[in-house]
């Protein structure tokens, strides 16, 4: 097969424990032409020095601050010459072969933009893990969701979504990229700073006629949580913001009107059931959360528009509303829900 030159880059703060576990099967990638790159959040424990020390050959990017996964990137990814580039967390255990069927898929169709390997859990590795699974999916109200995970379910590999398949977003805990495309789209939204940013390049990227896809062959096994654990306000804050900001610029205008205010009152059913279950942090940050998309929508929104091909179709788009299926119909799987795709 044909080589191109790949850059693993690494996104670390704070994350020595983690490249200690995680790093060494990163280096026995087989792959020819690989270069591996550490970007650095500013780290203040001795992620840099243990790296120096026992991976004199990873090159390291060092970025001003602390600047989240976002700009991180995008700081980082500036400086980084590559055909193509693997965005993956310093949490995951990448297995023998994991490069060569992703990167096969790809050069087979030069519109293919965006492409993720199998997520399995690195603590039960069975179980499909929540950040990716088997490809990203999303509703026709923005709820995202995985072939293998639906909200909380996460279901057990049976071997059950082991064939490639186009899908709606690849996770960025181990996102296969086009170099010339993340750059071509800008890169991440840095407004972002962490959580759904990899779902909004994926809508940008369809918008302007590439596909993203999910290539089971290759296989990871990912800790997840390891920077904002479930549950973190901040994480719920930023995921609710994130996801209101990303429908307000990728929806045509029309849809856009009704959706967002449908979803706004979806969200504040969520939060003021949450207090009432005593949960005042997650009420909190909704509403936290809410208070920023209108100041991003009002004051910050950048209204310059971009094109986008009217006649794109969208992989991994469900017609529904995933909330209805799960909580009301007790569809709690992808198969259940979908079908077979």
């Amino acid at each position: 097969m044909n080589h191109p030159s790949i850059a693993i880059v690494i996104l670390n703060w704070n994350g020595k424990k983690y490249l200690e576990k995680f790093l060494p099967s990163v280096m026995a990638s087989t792959y020819t032409n690989l270069r591996v790159v550490i970007a650095d959040n500013a780290s203040t424990d001795d992620s840099i020095a243990f790296i120096k020390k026992e991976y004199p050959g990873v090159e390291i990017i060092i970025n001003d601050k602390n600047e989240g996964f976002a700009k991180g990137y995008n700081s980082a990814l500036k400086k980084v010459n590559a055909d193509y580039y693997i965005l993956l967390n310093n949490d995951v255990e990448v297995t023998p072969g994991w490069i060569e069927p992703v990167i096969t898929l790809m050069e087979s169709d030069p519109k293919i933009a965006a492409c993720q390997p199998k997520l399995l859990s690195f603590d039960d590795k069975n179980s499909f893990e929540y950040a990716g699974a088997a490809g990203g999916w999303i509703d026709s109200f923005g709820y995202p969701f995985t072939r293998g995970r639906v909200f909380d379910t996460c279901e057990k590999d049976m071997g059950q979504y082991d064939e490639a398949s186009s899908c709606f977003w690849s996770t960025g805990a181990a996102m296969f990229v086009r170099a010339a495309v993340y750059h071509e789209m800008g890169g991440f939204d840095e407004y972002f700073f962490a959580h759904q940013e990899e779902i909004d390049l994926c809508w940008r990227m369809q918008l302007f006629g590439y596909k993203v896809f999910a290539e089971p062959k290759s296989l990871v096994y990912h800790v997840g949580g390891g920077t904002l654990p479930k549950g973190n306000s901040r994480k719920t804050f930023l995921n609710f913001r994130n996801n209101l900001i990303m429908l307000s610029k990728n929806l045509s205008f029309l849809n856009a009107c009704w959706k967002i205010p449908f979803r706004l009152s979806l969200d504040a059913v969520f939060a003021w059931k949450s207090l009432l279950n005593g949960d005042t942090a997650v009420f909190t940050s909704i509403a936290k959360s809410h208070f920023h998309f209108f100041y991003w929508l009002i004051v910050i929104k950048n209204t310059t528009p971009k094109p986008k091909n009217p006649f794109c179709t969208f992989g991994g788009w469900y017609h529904g509303l995933i909330i209805w299926d799960y909580f009301l119909k007790n569809k709690k799987t992808f198969k259940e829900i979908i079908g077979n795709k």
